[in-house]
Order: structure tokens, then C-alpha cells, then sequence
């Protein structure tokens, strides 16, 4: 039984690194190519930007730990303090749901994405140790061309 559990860990900690790395690079990628649409965030008393029309873009995604990252938490739960190997999978969804947001805006023809907000939340039971242990992060803003 212990000989899985190193199984699943080493696992986990390789192929988990990996992907994370894989789509890392994607990220950026597709970051570099809609560097030309600015997503902003205006205050209440600013005026906003000109437009012809305008429409609501929603960008989701579910990222979800490895096992190794939920074995390292759990053992930092043990202690307090911050979680760091959660933090990657944090920017991670962040940032690729601002991605998605932003390419369903550029097909529309958006030349900006004003008014954009974040929303968190969490998949899975994490206090019973049963089920998935994901996040879901939603970027939503207003495309203006």
C-alpha cells in the first residue's frame, strides 16, 4: 500500500509539473497575441470609453491540483501558513479565464474589454479528503468596438 502512495505522488509531482509547464507556455502565447485588446477596470466617477456597441463577455475555467500539490497542502494545513503550490494553479485560472474572455471579445471585434471582474470558487469537498479538488475562476467585462 505504501509502494501506491509513492507511485501516485512521484506521479504527480512529474506529470503535474509538466502539464502545468505546457500550459504555462500556452498561456503566454496566446497572452502575446491579444496583447492589443487592453482589459481595464474603470472606477465609479470616470468616464468610459466611446463606443458603437457594446456586449458582456464571459471567459470560465475549472483548473484542478495534482495529487502531489494536495498532498503538500494537506501537510501545510498541519502547520498554518500559505499554501504556495496552490498559488500556481490560482494565476493559472486567472489568467486563463481573462484569456478566454478576451478571445471571445477579439472575435467579436472588441477593441477593448472594460469593467472586468473576477470571480472564485472552489469544486470538491476538501474537509472530507473525498472528491475533486478544483477551482473555478470567471472572468466577465464589458467589450466595447
Amino acid at each position: 500500500m505504501d509502494i501506491v502512495f509513492v507511485i501516485l505522488l512521484c506521479v504527480g509531482y512529474f506529470v503535474g509539473n509538466y502539464l502545468e509547464k505546457k500550459h504555462f507556455q500556452n498561456i503566454k502565447k496566446r497572452e502575446r497575441q491579444t496583447i492589443h485588446v487592453p482589459v481595464v477596470t474603470f472606477g465609479a466617477k470616470q468616464e468610459l470609453p466611446d463606443a458603437n456597441e457594446a456586449a458582456l463577455f464571459l471567459g470560465s475555467v475549472v483548473v484542478s491540483a495534482d495529487y502531489f500539490k494536495m498532498f503538500a497542502s494537506s501537510l501545510r494545513n498541519l502547520v498554518g501558513g500559505r499554501v504556495v503550490v496552490y498559488e500556481s494553479v490560482l494565476d493559472r485560472g486567472r489568467r486563463e479565464a481573462i484569456l478566454r474572455m478576451k478571445e471571445q471579445a477579439i472575435s467579436w471585434g472588441a477593441t477593448q474589454v472594460v469593467n472586468v471582474r473576477l470571480e472564485t470558487s472552489t469544486i470538491g469537498n476538501r474537509t472530507s479528503g473525498k472528491g475533486l479538488v478544483a477551482i473555478e475562476v470567471t472572468a466577465y467585462g464589458t467589450g466595447i468596438r
